[in-house]
């Protein structure tokens, strides 16, 4: 018999299947870089994590909330452990308990019987080293399927609750395979739902909230940047904004204000997406050439068949062509694809702006890409957009290797 089959799930747990809320994980470990990585890797699989420091701060996170996992790491052995055992006993805790440590640890297996002794719900166990499969694994049906909120999210309500929050996107350098700076993606952590896209929640482009939405962003960005500089140096960062945004330029302003005055500042890309900034080009070239002379660069995202719009653009401002996924999905195999690829590529190089291939999916049009000559590359085949402290990690000069395809 399996530990998971041990005893059956009780309570609110036993529900699980039947609600809609994500699952919480509370996670027990002393060393804060242990559970800021357990965290990060409950967080992709969407569950709601919750680290706590000590027993203290698990009784805390129970008396607040509802808890479905309790995962007990037993880096620094079993008799807290045993302990907050106890305690989940006394208190007829209805949730999980997960169990990490290494697989020959004696403390493992004490706790482990000590929990069957007090009838507590037991996952499989999760043996160090482990990797994000066998965590998703050992929590089995527990592991949320990714599904958007059946209705809107009150972005006036994120802002204030201070749900809102940003991850990053890598920008992989062309002929290096290196990275070559991040972009901002917004995400929100809502306490239902757990982490949320944008496509539930960003207001339309006439919706005032969207002004909110753009002030967080460029706040956010500045402080995450400032975060980056001791972790791994100046990082070149780029954010989205609506254009509506660019041309009310006062919150902008505010950042560069900042930013400028900062000895370790290296610039940063404003991306602007294609549909949006074709009807207004005749206003926002001025705003762009502005924005060059303080390192800040604008980027045109998602670039498609409208691109000869910006051949009659004579002083070209903008620094960086994003082209639109749908050109680069299939490239590999698709003549007409590269052909508008090869296009956007010659406007660029005859302008000096650079070029991205964004969204790549597999190794195929990875190549295809590299091959043509993109300057920067992103997507899904370098991996999923990320939380700050994670980037962070991965940025440090030992994790500069090149990344390979589908890592």
């Amino acid at each position: 018999m399996t530990e998971h089959a041990r005893f059956p799930a009780r309570g609110r747990a036993a529900q699980f299947g039947r609600r809609k809320m994500v699952p919480s994980v509370a996670i027990l470990d002393e060393k804060n870089h242990l559970r800021t990585f357990l965290a990060d890797a409950l967080e992709e699989l969407g569950f709601l994590a919750f680290p706590c420091r000590d027993g203290a701060e698990v009784e805390l996170c129970l008396d607040e909330r509802p808890v479905d996992v309790l995962l007990i790491s037993l880096s620094a052995g079993g008799v807290a452990a045993g302990e907050i055992i106890e305690r989940l006993a006394e208190r007829h805790f209805e949730g999980h308990v997960l169990l990490l440590g290494p697989a020959s640890s004696l403390a493992l297996s004490a706790v482990r019987q000590l929990a069957e002794k007090k009838r507590l719900a037991l996952l499989p166990a999760v043996r160090t080293p482990f990797s994000s499969e066998t965590l998703r694994a050992s929590l089995g049906s527990l592991v949320p399927e990714q599904h958007p909120p059946s209705t809107a999210v009150d972005v006036a309500e994120a802002l204030k609750s201070g749900w809102l929050d940003l991850w990053y996107d890598s920008k992989i350098d062309g002929r290096t395979l290196l990275p070559a700076g991040a972009e901002a993606v917004v995400r929100m952590r809502h306490p239902s739902w757990g982490v949320v896209s944008p496509a539930s929640f960003v207001p339309a482009a006439n919706d005032p909230l969207l002004r909110g939405l753009a002030e967080f962003t460029i706040r956010r960005v500045f402080e995450d940047w400032q975060y980056l500089l001791p972790h791994a140096g100046p990082v070149s960062l780029s954010f989205n904004l609506p254009v509506s945004a660019l041309l009310d330029f006062q919150p902008l302003q505010s950042l560069l204000d900042c930013m400028l005055r900062h000895p370790a500042f290296n610039g940063l890309a404003i991306e602007l997406d294609a549909a949006e900034a074709i009807p207004q080009l005749e206003a926002l070239v001025p705003i762009a050439e502005r924005l060059r002379f303080s390192n800040v660069g604008v980027a045109i995202d998602n670039l498609g068949e409208e691109w000869p719009r910006f051949l009659a653009v004579d002083d070209f401002p903008f620094t960086e062509l994003k082209l639109s996924p749908q050109f680069l999905d299939g490239c590999a195999k698709d003549r007409l694809k590269r052909v508008v690829c090869r296009d956007i590529l010659d406007l660029g190089a005859r302008h000096g702006a650079r070029t991205v291939a964004q969204k790549l999916e597999n190794s195929a049009d990875l190549a295809a890409v590299q091959e043509m000559g993109f300057s920067l590359l992103q997507g899904p085949v370098f991996g999923k957009p990320v939380p700050l402290r994670k980037l962070a990690r991965s940025l440090k000069p030992t994790a500069r290797s090149p990344v390979a395809a589908g890592s």
